[in-house]
């Protein structure tokens, strides 16, 4: 325990020494890769642990983005570039989640893409959301009397709301409540028939993970100055979804580096081809066939190994 938090707070202290050695270029696509690595984790806990394969996860990631956006605008502050943005997406979630956890399996993952495509369809149609084009021109606040606008300051700002996130799902995942999410995810006939309200902890999973969706909807959208209709589409769950599968479900670190393999790969093959997500795709195939447990699990794969041969050669 007490190495793994060593080894975040080594992690952490170097990422906030990043943009001191490289150009914006780079720091930018750290900065993407922190906040969809939020996006992920989130995602992560209902995929990996839960056993919910969500599309409507992008609807909370668009809940808050557009929420800070308007609130933005209007009142900078905290209130509007976190609190907000976080109390709409859990509204959301709760009430998506009242009405998706009657179902489960491929009714479920259905109901849930029906949500992301209808908040998507609103967006893309209704004036006061910018229509087509979205929200432009939104304002970094201030906090404590630091200027956000300027970029080290928010990149320290991202670097904190990155970390404090990490570490409430951390600690989700290792609570009792973390424990019988794994059991549902195992066998959900079972935890219901011990006497575990299995719907209730399911909706609150669905609360807790579209929080933390808002939030990074929320900071993208910092991150940008704009927000567009195109964070609710059922694709931005699915990019998520990628992102979980590549570094390993059921690993809220493996979350995070699928978030790095997926940005670090766009960034590289859309500088060559516009074909991109035709080697995104063929990634995705090969990971799938010879890592099915993704970039965590293929490490732990090639350790283990390591361990054995020297044991081999002991009892040689």
């Amino acid at each position: 325990m007490t190495v793994r938090i060593i080894g975040f707070a080594v992690l952490v202290a170097c990422l906030a020494a990043f943009p001191s050695f490289f150009g914006n270029y780079p720091v930018k696509l750290l900065q993407e890769i922190l906040i969809w690595g939020i996006f992920a984790m989130s995602l992560d806990l209902l995929m990996g642990y839960a056993g919910m394969i969500s599309f409507v996860h992008s609807a909370f990631f668009g809940i808050g983005g557009y929420v800070a956006a308007l609130a933005l605008k209007q009142w900078p502050g905290l209130l509007a570039a976190l609190v907000l943005p976080a109390l709409a997406a859990a509204l959301g979630a709760l009430v998506i989640g009242f009405f998706s956890i009657r179902v489960s399996g491929v009714y479920f993952i259905m109901l849930t893409l029906a949500f992301s495509q209808m908040f998507y369809a609103y967006a893309f149609q209704v004036a006061w959301l910018g229509a087509e084009d979205g929200i432009f021109g939104v304002p970094r606040t201030s906090l404590l009397g630091v200027d956000l606008a300027r970029a080290g300051n928010f990149h320290a700002f991202l670097l904190v709301v990155a970390a404090l996130a990490a570490l409430a799902l951390w600690r989700v995942v290792r609570s009792p409540f973390g424990h019988v999410l794994r059991g549902i995810h195992e066998n959900e006939a079972r935890m219901e028939a011990v006497g575990y309200p299995v719907d209730r902890y399911k909706l609150l999973a669905l609360v807790i993970a579209g929080t933390i969706a808002g939030v990074a909807g929320s900071l993208l959208t910092q991150l940008n100055g704009s927000i567009s209709p195109d964070a609710f589409l059922w694709t931005t769950s699915g990019e998520a979804l990628l992102m979980v599968i590549i570094g390993g479900t059921g690993t809220l670190g493996g979350s995070v580096l699928g978030a790095a393999a997926f940005i670090l790969l766009q960034s590289l093959v859309s500088t060559y081809t516009e074909r991109w997500m035709l080697i995104l795709g063929l990634t995705f195939i090969l990971f799938v066939l010879f890592a099915p447990g993704g970039i965590i699990g293929a490490l732990r794969g090639v350790a283990g190994r390591g361990e054995r041969r020297p044991a081999a050669r002991a009892e040689r």
